[in-house]
């Protein structure tokens, strides 16, 4: 345990919840006490919003941590990490706030426990400005398995904006270590396929709509793949009126991307469709393995795997560029981003390599 106490400045960069997320996780990890200041301080809100405070909650729990400091509105807040705990631990937002964002503090932590936690996440499972959930099963889940890690997603109820009412079970195995990962080598695109939703008291209508959008939107730049986007009244499972589409491309070397989108009152259906297909035409157009969302949901493994990995992506968002200041001031791991020269034209590429910090399970 080290007695020093790392400050992390809350308000750098991106500034926002993602700064908590990965400092938690990784004071969780390694040991480390912390201490978060001017937290959300640029926000509209600052401070801590419900979903922060019960992602926080989960991770101290999971690692027996004393938290200080902690309640809605906070600005400051301390967490000194004791014994990593496994077993079944819940985090109930009680709003829509992102079971997705829940995740994606808790499951590194889970990974360097003794043995497989259960984790019960409450809250919306498709809500605005985080993944979707079918995103973290369909996206995040296979290109981070690269890493050793397994953990299961049991979807008990999707809710939806403004109710929440989502319920995600996690099942996480624990690892010794991680291992590194090379995503350099795209391949072709493959498939193309997806999910165009409805649910509660919406129309049936609107979800063909947004399907049929995509699928003209996608024919214009690539004709030769067949691209299936069924649509879907949800009814039993899903608490809350909602509607949206994603839409999944996997290459031939197995890379995945998606473009998402989540309807909005007074949006036609066909341009949550067209939104939702531009955002991955977007993002297949570079000669990349991951793409914008994914970036900054890797850099916590790669900073915590053993050895080098190296990703190739489009431009580096200021969200993986927060997750990479933060990583280097809580592990020994070392990153560096290169432009590649070989690209024509605007759609350059990026190579962001890591020389992990090699963190190894004491508890295994």
């Amino acid at each position: 345990m080290d007695s020093a106490v790392v400050e992390i400045d809350g308000s750098v960069m991106e500034g926002g919840g993602q700064i908590l997320r990965v400092s938690a996780a990784l004071s969780c990890i390694t040991g480390s006490s912390i201490k978060i200041t001017k937290i959300r301080a640029g926000r509209s809100t600052p401070g801590l919003r419900p979903q922060h405070l019960s992602g926080l909650q989960m991770v101290s729990d999971l690692c027996s941590g004393s938290l200080e400091g902690a309640a809605i509105g906070s600005t400051d807040i301390s967490l000194t990490p004791g014994k990593m705990q496994s077993g079944s631990h819940t985090a109930d937002t009680q709003t829509a706030g992102s079971v997705c964002l829940l995740l994606q503090a808790a499951l590194p932590c889970a990974l360097f426990s003794d043995a497989s936690s259960q984790l019960c996440l409450k809250g919306g499972t498709n809500a605005e400005m985080a993944p979707q959930i079918d995103y973290t099963v369909k996206v995040f889940k296979p290109m981070v398995e690269r890493f050793g890690v397994h953990f299961d997603c049991d979807i008990r109820m999707r809710g939806y904006y403004p109710k929440g009412g989502g319920e995600l079970m996690v099942t996480v195995n624990p690892v010794k270590e991680l291992l590194p990962v090379i995503l350099t080598e795209r391949g072709n695109i493959t498939k193309i396929y997806g999910r165009a939703f409805v649910a509660g008291v919406l129309p049936y209508k609107l979800a063909k709509d947004m399907s049929a959008a995509a699928v003209r939107t996608i024919r214009k730049e690539i004709k030769e793949l067949y691209i299936n986007i069924p649509a879907l009244q949800e009814k039993e499972n899903a608490y809350g009126s909602g509607n949206g589409i994603i839409i999944i491309a996997e290459s031939s070397t197995g890379c995945v991307f998606a473009g998402s989108a989540l309807g909005k009152k007074g949006v036609y259906a066909d341009k949550i469709g067209i939104e939702a297909a531009e955002m991955l035409l977007r993002n297949l157009r570079h000669n990349n393995c991951v793409d914008e969302f994914l970036q900054d949901q890797l850099i916590i493994f790669m900073a915590l795997a053993k050895g080098t990995s190296r990703i190739r992506t489009g431009a580096v968002t200021l969200h993986t560029q927060t997750a990479i200041h933060v990583a280097e001031q809580l592990t020994q791991a070392k990153f560096t981003i290169t432009k590649c020269e070989d690209e024509q034209g605007s759609n350059e590429t990026y190579i962001i390599e890591c020389e992990g910090s090699g963190a190894v399970n004491k508890h295994l």
